[in-house]
Parts: structure tokens; C-alpha cells; sequence
């Protein structure tokens, strides 16, 4: 098997039964078909649709409706993002003009990526069933929804852990010396129709995708989230840490939305025994 090959089968390995991941197109896994139902199918792409300018809603009056809000305004509006299969963001995404991205490494950042390579990815922490990280949580194939309340935006995700992000959107400045944590400290902000979200704070137990590109506590991610149509979510991040690359890098993908489906729960076994049987030199 190539080494990309592998890296794939160890995004496979903490799947739970009858969840397989989907392609980077962002088709609905194969357990969202006869064994759950994918009820009617998706509508043609429509307008983005809004909030209502309604104060309770805080900083979200009146904008973009990211889905999870789609409910409370029209019932039959519900529904989940699903998220695209990303092993690898340089050959899977584009920078924001459309072209192919180039990955800065520095020297660290290069050997990192080169033993992950070289090892078939055994050492990926979401193997193990720890969380993915960010932008990574939006590059592991299973849903999430996104809930807009006055004060912060909540990302649920199905899978990863099964784990929940708070964006601030109350004004609040970035904390000057967090905690690092898995997926950081969000503070957002919308311009225009775009949430632009700051994230800082991480800790260095996550990989940016199954590839192999790293970071460490230094990582800064900027996100930006535009709902380009009624079935479009352009997920835009740019990449910052001095340790692991030598300038800024973006990568654009796209999550899909599927109507009148509901994110489940999700368990990822500890004991996965799975990675030591796969081939190559051992890093440990």
C-alpha cells in the first residue's frame, strides 16, 4: 500500500460500525443510506438563506443561517452538514484563488511530515480516538450541525470524539496565555456574511489531517465560513505556526448540507489494535 493509502486506512480505523467515512466529495457515508434512511432527496441549491433580525439572537440577528438555527425559523429546513473526507490538505484542498497549495515548511515541519510519510501514519492521534483538532474537525467524514445563539456559535460534531466547539462571538479578546486544549480558544466575528473565526491555544497532540502535516502550541488558525448557496459551506483556514511552517498557508474545502437528517451518537474504541499490524518502520 502507498504510504497516502494507509494514512486513509488509519482515518478508517476508529470508525464506529456501519459509519464509513465518505469521499472528499462529501457524499453521506454508506451507513446514511437504507440502515438510517437519507429521507427525500437534496433540493436544488437555492439562495442562502438568513436569520431573522431578531435581538434574542445577539451577534447572529439577521445573518446567514448555518443550519442548526434552520428549525426554530422553518421546520422542514433541518438538517446536518456533512464534511468532507480530507487525508491530505495539499492535495485535497486549494488556496483561496483555486490554485494548488504549497506546503512552507520549515526543517521541523519537513521531518515531521516526512516521518509520518515514512511510517504510514501509525502514529496519527486520531487513531487512537483522541479528538482531530482544528481546522481537522472539519475534514473527518461524519456530520455536525451548528447552532447561532446570542452570544456564541456552537459547532456539535458526530464523530472525532464526539466533542462540541464554542465560538465566542460576545467581543470578547483572545485570553493571553490559555490553557492548550485540543481544539483551542474560538473568538468569531461575521463580515458580511462570512464568520470569520480566531483560534489559538491548542495543544501539540493533534496533526492538521491523516497525512502527516503538524504543529505545535504556537499553531493560529483563522477560519472563515461562508454559506455560499443553500447547499454549500465554504470552509476556508488558514494555517500560522513559526515552529512548523514559514509563513501562512490556506486551504479551501466545502462542507454539504443534507436536509432533514440528525447527527448521532458516535463511539471510537480505545483498544483499537489495528495500527501496529499496518507496514512500515515504527517512530516509537
Amino acid at each position: 500500500m502507498t504510504a497516502v493509502a494507509v494514512s486513509a486506512a488509519v482515518s478508517l480505523v476508529p470508525a464506529a460500525a456501519g459509519q464509513q467515512p465518505s469521499a472528499a466529495s462529501g457524499a453521506p457515508p454508506a451507513g446514511r443510506g437504507g440502515g438510517r434512511g437519507r429521507g427525500p432527496a437534496r433540493p436544488p441549491a437555492g439562495p442562502t438563506p438568513h436569520l431573522p433580525n431578531d435581538p434574542y439572537l445577539g451577534a447572529n440577528a439577521g445573518k446567514p443561517d448555518l443550519g442548526g438555527n434552520s428549525q426554530s425559523v422553518n421546520a422542514s429546513m433541518k438538517g446536518i452538514w456533512q464534511v468532507p473526507y480530507i487525508i491530505d490538505m495539499q492535495k485535497q484542498g486549494k488556496t483561496p484563488d483555486g490554485q494548488t497549495i504549497e506546503v512552507p515548511f520549515t526543517p521541523k515541519g519537513k521531518a515531521a511530515f516526512d516521518l509520518a510519510i515514512a511510517t504510514n501514519s501509525k502514529d496519527d492521534p486520531e487513531g487512537f480516538c483522541l479528538p482531530p483538532g482544528v481546522p481537522r474537525m472539519m475534514y473527518t467524514p461524519y456530520p455536525t450541525e451548528i447552532f447561532q445563539l446570542p452570544n456564541r456559535i456552537v459547532f456539535v460534531y458526530e464523530g472525532g470524539a464526539h466533542v462540541w466547539r464554542n465560538i465566542w462571538m460576545d467581543g470578547r479578546e483572545q485570553p493571553k496565555d490559555p490553557n492548550p486544549t485540543y481544539l483551542g480558544y474560538s473568538v468569531g466575528k461575521w463580515e458580511g456574511d462570512t464568520l470569520v473565526v480566531d483560534s489559538i491555544g491548542f495543544n501539540d497532540r493533534t496533526w492538521l489531517d491523516a497525512a502527516g502535516h503538524q504543529h505545535g502550541e504556537q499553531l493560529h488558525v483563522t477560519e472563515r465560513f461562508t454559506r455560499t448557496d443553500s447547499n454549500t459551506l465554504r470552509v476556508e483556514a488558514t494555517i500560522e505556526d513559526p515552529e512548523y511552517y514559514t509563513k501562512p498557508w490556506t486551504v479551501v474545502t466545502q462542507a454539504t448540507w443534507y436536509p432533514n437528517q440528525e447527527i448521532l451518537e458516535y463511539i471510537c474504541q480505545e483498544n483499537n489494535r489495528d495500527l501496529k499490524h499496518l507496514v512500515g518502520a515504527s517512530s516509537k
